[in-house]
């Protein structure tokens, strides 16, 4: 997950940076950190990509259109 795809997922789901935040168990200014294309540890990026797959969303990988995200499908 990039910048980008972080600020997109967050975006779709209707959440600011306080909500994915709280739910990933980070600060918001580290949510910012990272939409701002700063350098995360690893182990906070994959919390915010659980977060974030966790409420619904699909990371697109980049197949010549860039990467992207989408809601998942409800069962």
């Amino acid at each position: 997950m990039n910048a980008v795809q972080c600020k997109m997922a967050r975006v779709a789901l209707g959440w600011g940076t306080r909500d994915l935040a709280r739910n990933a168990r980070v600060s918001p200014d580290t949510v910012a950190r990272f939409e701002r294309g700063e350098q995360l540890k690893g182990s906070t990026v994959a919390s915010l990509r659980t977060t974030l797959e966790a409420a619904g969303i699909e990371f697109i990988p980049e197949n010549g259109g860039g990467p992207g995200v989408r809601l998942a499908k409800s069962h």
